[in-house]
């Protein structure tokens, strides 16, 4: 995984290293997904001062996905953490979308059959109502 860094504050300039240090560490169990991050720091409004440090995370997934996740916060460390926390989150989030859902068993299938009667060890194990439909089955044969 590459990470790039872009500012053109001096400020931000400084904060270089610990951009990079810590997307290294955020990104740590997705690296093998990632080919390049690119962390960008920007002073919205100059010397002012206030809400006006912004820290974009871009992260390239493959070729054509990307996730681009945006902050702003007081200072360049709170910016650079919620950025890099927001494009974890989405990245696992996309990730967990994309696995195919596991399907569940009705209890009316064939998968159950009734009227065998199953094992003594398992027998202790079966819910009362099975157990009730079980009588029933029995009864009607």
């Amino acid at each position: 995984m590459k990470v790039l860094f872009k500012s053109r504050d001096p400020e931000a300039i400084a904060m270089h290293e610990l951009a990079k240090t810590r997307s290294e560490f955020v990104f740590r169990r997705l690296a093998w997904l990632i080919s390049k991050a690119t962390v960008s720091l920007s002073d919205i409004n100059g010397p002012r001062g206030g809400l006006d440090k912004r820290c974009q995370v871009e992260v390239q997934v493959s070729k054509e996905n990307k996730v681009v996740a945006t902050s702003i916060a007081r200072d360049w460390r709170g910016a650079i953490d919620l950025a890099l926390a927001r494009a974890v989150r989405s990245l696992v989030r996309r990730r967990q979308q994309s696995k195919p859902k596991t399907r569940r068993v009705r209890a009316g299938s064939i998968a159950w059959n009734l009227t065998a009667e199953p094992e003594p060890a398992l027998q202790a194990a079966v819910a009362p109502r099975v157990r009730m439909l079980r009588r029933l089955a029995a009864s009607n044969v």
